[in-house]
């Protein structure tokens, strides 16, 4: 019996397996993906994103004590920094959601970044689809926090949450590093610091600056203390209330659309690099092309032109 054929009869096993072959990129990984993939489509996933110290982890742990208060079946994929000396995951988000490691309806799997600084591992996607595979209603996808390059989570997520906290300039951040335009809902997490209700209003400011049409949704601004599970009942609604927003005049079909071509162009991206330059490697062509292009004998477009009308007839 394949992985695939064992993840679809709620074989755990199965599925941490997958999912490490996957990170991985074991031979074999996209066959059991492609099995699985018309078993997908019906969680719904909620990203997690923002700078470093922000208490995205905290607050991931408590969205998960929200959904399963709701009997809902919840999946995690946790991206932490790249260990220096295994390459793995350091660990740290699973540390912080250690108690819900015995609950049978909850998973959590941490990935490394592996040097990928767009905010999500390259493998994010394909565990996101394992875990809806699995059955899990909701699937939190909480990104490693590098700050401002962190844009990817929307072309995974569902609801995008951007979780600022007081004192870090994340109003100034916030401007010049368009997060303004990926969250679905702004969080101010430990709002019982100080400056917390202006780190709101400003963030309240900005978002009513955005020119949008009458049925556009508005992000709202939502503050919290996770550590004390204040304001996570909004938060909840919130997202709740995004999620109705989408379901809503085929909103979310057309973000799946957006979602599909996205993942079809970067995998047509990493198909046709990896089977150009493999060719031209085994010619031992690489050597002398970058030779020629050092010395100006011929420039980088039009190498790239002749390869291509080469390889790609």
């Amino acid at each position: 019996m394949s992985l695939a054929e064992k993840i679809l009869q709620g074989d755990i096993r199965a599925a941490a397996r997958l999912m490490r072959h996957v990170d991985d990129g074991m031979p074999g990984a996209v066959e059991e993906l492609k099995r699985l993939y018309s078993h997908t489509g019906k969680a719904y996933i909620v990203g997690v994103t923002g700078p470093p110290g922000a208490g995205k982890s905290t607050l991931t742990d408590k969205l998960i004590e929200a959904f399963r208060s709701k009997n809902l079946k919840v999946g995690v994929v946790a991206v932490d920094p790249t260990s220096p000396f295994s390459g793995g995951a350091i660990l740290g988000d699973r540390i912080r959601m250690n108690r819900h490691a015995t609950d049978p309806g909850v998973f959590i799997r941490s990935l490394g970044t592996r040097g990928h600084l767009g905010g999500l591992s390259n493998s994010a996607n394909d565990v996101v689809h394992i875990l809806d595979a699995m059955g899990m209603d909701v699937v939190i996808v909480e990104t490693v926090g590098v700050g401002q390059d962190e844009v990817e989570i929307v072309r995974t997520a569902h609801t995008t949450l951007v979780v600022m906290v007081p004192g870090l300039g994340d109003d100034i951040q916030a401007i010049k590093a368009g997060i303004l335009e990926i969250g679905d809902i702004f969080v101010v997490n430990k709002a019982d610091r100080p400056d917390a209700d202006r780190t709101a209003r400003d963030l309240s400011i900005m978002v009513d600056m955005k020119e949008r049409s009458a049925d556009e949704w508005c992000p709202p601004v939502v503050m919290t203390v996770a550590q004390k599970s204040d304001g996570l009942d909004a938060l909840v609604e919130q997202v709740e209330a995004h999620r109705t927003y989408l379901q809503a005049e085929e909103r979310l079909q057309r973000h799946e659309e957006e979602k599909s071509r996205q993942r079809f162009s970067e995998l047509l991206k990493e198909r046709l690099f990896a089977q150009v330059f493999s060719r031209i490697d085994a010619e031992d062509r690489v050597k002398d092309i970058v030779q020629a292009v050092a010395r100006r004998n011929i420039d980088p477009y039009t190498a790239v032109e002749e390869i291509l009308k080469s390889h790609l007839r």
